[in-house]
């Protein structure tokens, strides 16, 4: 599944309104009818419920408009808090607003502090609260009226329900940028966003449903959207019933290169979850002196010792014996456990360029390429890192927290200078 930023969202909206002509009014009917549908699902008894939309000038509002018209529809009795005067609204959601009031549902204006200080106590009394204010453009802080709200509606008890966006936060960071509603659960439109993804802001969202408003699925197969959500039919296919016919050397030999004194638990882990992941064999290459612990962790695991240091780490005479193993292999890991010291990361640098197979690179290995991560470039099969943000760090040369914040430029910069 896709995640998108705001304007790509935009695009994909425009082109299914401007270029396929689905009409911007049919999308904002789906949006707010599937919001509906699992407001009713959460509250079967509908009628009972103090339900209270806080809606906005803009075509989140608009959702909240036809989300108050199904509730109506179907015996609720909904009271809209509109943040604008009924004048401001424009274009698809002025369409609804209309509807909304012909049909006979409340609806308030609210303008300043004073309307708000007026109509605030509806928040508290509500058992119910559909954020409908902000959508997917918010880029600055909520203020001033809009900050009081979101404080409100936080403050209140009611189970509040957000219109695709907690508002507050913006669609594409996952930082807090100013007040957001604090929901319970978020419905989406047609796919999940940045900021529903990404701690802290995903903590804002509660439970997350990607809701479909029929945009046509194609529109999200464009080689640009690049971030996405792995799910469970993504990786189904990598587990499929085996034949009765095979056996463990169908499914390929893995090499791991990991362990040092102390650190015997990343090799035997790191063999373990390959043996668990499906690998037909598993071979750990570790000091020697490591060898007995790492061996004992698992029937299954077959070691190798290889020469080490006075230290018992990785040695660089190793080298030699780590080729030959690596003979008739299908993968390698390599880095969980091994340290950096000097002889270990002579060995690593070394054994960079002369890699034949697919490999995933881990931990201290990383830490190693960190003093010449140009060594990366040299690798001749595919390879996977897998650093968290300290080793991504090392490898940038730039601190721990710049990597966190600005993970999604890095990360996809990173892969793209590197090949991997």
């Amino acid at each position: 599944m896709k995640v998108l930023t705001s304007t790509q969202m935009r695009e994909i909206d425009r082109t299914a309104i401007e270029e396929i002509g689905i009409l911007g009014t049919t999308l904002m009917e789906n949006a707010g009818k599937q919001i509906f549908k699992k407001l009713r699902e959460k509250f079967p008894e509908l009628s009972k419920e103090k339900i209270v939309i806080v809606a906005g000038k803009g075509n989140n509002g608009g959702d909240g408009f036809v989300v108050a018209r199904h509730l109506y529809n179907h015996g609720a009795d909904p009271y809209v808090l509109l943040l604008a005067s009924k004048g401001e609204v424009r274009g698809d959601a002025a369409v609804n607003l209309k509807m909304a009031e012909k049909i006979g549902i409340k609806i308030s204006e609210v303008c300043s502090p004073k309307d708000w200080k007026l109509q605030k106590e509806k928040i508290f009394q509500s058992s119910v609260l559909v954020d409908a204010i902000f959508g997917t453009g918010l880029i600055k802080p909520a203020q001033g009226l809009y900050a009081a709200v979101i404080e409100g509606i936080n403050k209140s008890k009611a189970y509040k329900i957000a219109v695709d966006i907690p508002s507050g936060l913006s669609s594409d960071t996952f930082q807090i940028i100013g007040p957001c509603v604090r929901a319970d659960l978020t419905v989406t439109l047609a796919a999940p966003k940045v900021v529903h993804i990404f701690p802290p802001a995903e903590e804002y969202v509660g439970e997350l449903v990607v809701a479909d408003i029929s945009v046509p699925s194609f529109l999200f197969d464009d080689e640009n959207l690049k971030l996405e959500l792995v799910e469970k039919k993504t990786v189904l296919p990598y587990f499929k019933k085996r034949s009765k016919d095979t056996h463990k050397g169908t499914y390929g030999h893995l090499f791991i290169l990991s362990g040092s004194l102390g650190k015997t638990g990343a090799a035997a882990m790191a063999g373990k979850a390959a043996l668990k992941m499906g690998a037909g064999l598993v071979t750990v290459g570790t000091p020697e002196s490591c060898l007995p612990i790492v061996a004992r962790s698992m029937d299954e695991l077959m070691t190798e010792p290889l020469a080490e240091t006075v230290e018992k780490t990785l040695s660089h005479e190793a080298l030699k014996k780590v080729l030959s193993l690596l003979k008739g292999k299908d993968a390698l890991m390599i880095g969980p456990g091994i340290s950096t010291h000097k002889s270990t990361s002579e060995l690593v640098l070394s054994l960079m360029p002369k890699i034949n197979v697919p490999a995933v690179v881990d931990a201290d290995a990383l830490n190693i390429l960190a003093s010449k991560p140009e060594i990366i470039k040299s690798l001749c099969q595919p390879a996977v890192l897998t650093p968290h943000p300290g080793e991504f760090a090392r490898l940038l040369n730039l601190s721990t927290r710049e990597v966190v914040e600005r993970k999604l430029e890095l990360a996809p910069q990173f892969a793209e200078e590197y090949g991997v």
